[in-house]
């Protein structure tokens, strides 16, 4: 296994050929968050041209032209979908809720996700395929290095080809391991990840009470060191921290069960780390349904963000800080939520020792 961050295809002399000769000589490739229209550039042909000559090419949460590469059998995404495939497009309705919708959406989403393979597991043929794409999704979107182990082997045992063909059924996967959609964190902590506040350590003469939101799929990946030094500055400042987890596409349920006590606003300031919209995360954006849930907290509204497209040096010395797509996301789209004061406050570093974010 072979891996390849499209940040690094610009800024560094031979990344992009090297990820080239990966996917030409991969049996199994998986493409997942290329959004930017140079990286999609840069990869889409040698995808395309890799496609039928893989045994599986698997692309999630990216550009629309790179998802429709998705083959795994007899499933392609970019054929019609026929018989009781189209009538699951049709009950399953549009993935993005409606604006305004209710503060559930976001775990709806992830509720049908997870029920959809129940339902194609009695549905034969290409149902099966399209069956392991979502189960696929399950695996990355809760993204442990458990659930990632888990997802490669799935994939192995069910489109090993040609010599690999023995691999097929002989390579067990555990099932898509399920970690609560919302929840604290605090990395002093043992455990460092529940449901119930009483994991957060006492506070001591706090200045203020901030409630902090969070990423979970930094957290299940141990990719949280520029969270971990958020709250420690934030602690260092005298605040008490109350960090809450969510999955990515909707803020408002942990904002209801954490940062309220029996229905009264127990924060002073709510700081948004995610670096996305409260509702809608970086799938899209529900301002009106934002506006109404921070209505009713009446606390200032902060966002905050590390940067995503570019290392910490390179923020530090172009002349306009943000590239234009995190200046879209992560400013202007949670200014019309009512964020104000963004921030940036961590990101990933250039040196080849700290590769992950601080």
């Amino acid at each position: 296994m072979t891996l390849h961050a499209a940040g690094d295809w610009d800024r560094e002399a031979g990344a992009l050929d090297r990820a080239k000769t990966a996917v030409m000589k991969a049996d199994i490739v998986i493409a997942t968050m290329l959004f930017l229209d140079d990286h999609i550039r840069a990869i889409l042909p040698t995808l395309v041209e890799r496609r039928e000559a893989c045994d599986a090419m698997v692309c999630l949460m990216s550009a629309g032209e790179l998802t429709r590469l998705t083959r795994m059998g007899a499933y392609r995404m970019d054929a019609p979908a026929k018989g009781p495939l189209a009538l699951l497009k049709r009950l399953r309705g549009s993935t993005r809720p409606k604006p305004g919708g209710s503060a559930n959406s976001g775990a709806g989403q992830m509720r049908m996700l997870r029920r959809l393979p129940k339902i194609l597991r009695f549905i034969p043929g290409t149902a099966q395929d399209v069956r392991a794409y979502f189960l696929t999704l399950q695996y990355w979107l809760a993204g442990s290095d458990d659930n990632v182990v888990a997802m490669v082997c799935s994939l192995i045992d069910r489109y090993a080809a040609g010599p690999r063909e023995p691999r097929r059924g002989n390579t067990p996967a555990a099932p898509p391991r399920v970690y609560p959609e919302l929840g604290v964190y605090h990395p002093r902590t043992t455990q460092r990840m529940s449901e119930s506040l009483a994991l957060l350590p006492p506070a001591k003469g706090p200045r203020g009470t901030v409630g902090l939101l969070l990423l979970r799929s930094y957290l299940l990946g141990n990719d949280a060191g520029h969270y971990d030094g958020l709250i420690a500055a934030m602690e260092a400042a005298g605040l008490r921290v109350i960090p809450a987890f969510f999955s990515g596409l909707d803020a408002r349920t942990a904002m209801e069960r954490y940062f309220r006590r029996d229905g009264v606003v127990a924060v002073d300031a709510i700081v948004n780390a995610s670096g996305f919209s409260l509702v809608g995360g970086p799938a899209y954006n529900d301002s009106g349904a934002a506006v109404e849930t921070l209505a009713g907290f009446d606390v200032p509204y902060i966002a905050a963000h590390a940067v995503e497209f570019q290392t910490i040096e390179e923020w530090r010395a172009r002349r306009t800080g943000l590239v234009p797509l995190e200046a879209t996301m992560m400013v202007a789209l949670p200014e019309l939520d009512g964020a104000i004061c963004p921030s940036v406050f961590g990101g990933r570093s250039a040196a080849p020792s700290t590769p992950k974010k601080h």
